[in-house]
């Protein structure tokens, strides 16, 4: 799977398990909703202090959102 499509499914897992909208998320990383939609799309490449951010929005490890997830459809 690809990082980027991993990393985007794995945030809107836990965004939605928070019962967070992404505008919300957004306004904790301090960037636009449609940030976060592009993520959850898979069509932006995160940096690391991207990762770390949405981690801190979410309360998870950084890992978690790199993690092959069990919610996961894509092997």
């Amino acid at each position: 799977m690809d990082i980027r499509k991993l990393f985007g499914e794995n945030v809107r897992h836990y965004r939605l398990a928070a019962g967070l909208s992404q505008e919300a998320v957004a306004e904790r990383m301090g960037v636009d909703r449609a940030y976060i939609s592009l993520i959850e799309r898979g069509g932006q490449n995160a940096t690391l202090l991207s990762i770390h951010e949405a981690a801190q929005a979410l309360n998870v490890k950084p890992a978690d959102l790199l993690a092959d997830p069990p919610h996961s459809t894509e092997k």
